[in-house]
């Protein structure tokens, strides 16, 4: 773990996220005490582009759309129930 200080860190940001990026723990200090820590973000959704979202939809295989809306259907099952 690396502890460096609010001034230490304000002067060399750029290496400290290469640190915590390569998955090494990044502890800020304030007066000796920790008070923040760097750490690498995991996860992130990727956005797709138009052209990618455009080449996903001609590829989509078996994909049938709905004839009628969620609260149309609810609605007709839910009659189709109330007549039995």
């Amino acid at each position: 773990m690396a502890k460096h200080s609010v001034a230490e860190a304000k002067n060399r940001l750029p290496e400290l996220i290469d640190l915590a990026l390569k998955g090494e723990e990044v502890v800020i200090t304030r007066h000796g005490h920790p008070v923040a820590e760097l750490k690498a973000v995991v996860g992130q959704p990727k956005v797709l582009t138009d052209e990618e979202l455009d080449r996903l939809a001609e590829r989509r295989v078996g994909r049938v759309l709905p004839k009628e809306d969620a609260g149309t259907c609810v609605s007709r099952m839910r009659d189709e129930e109330w007549n039995r």
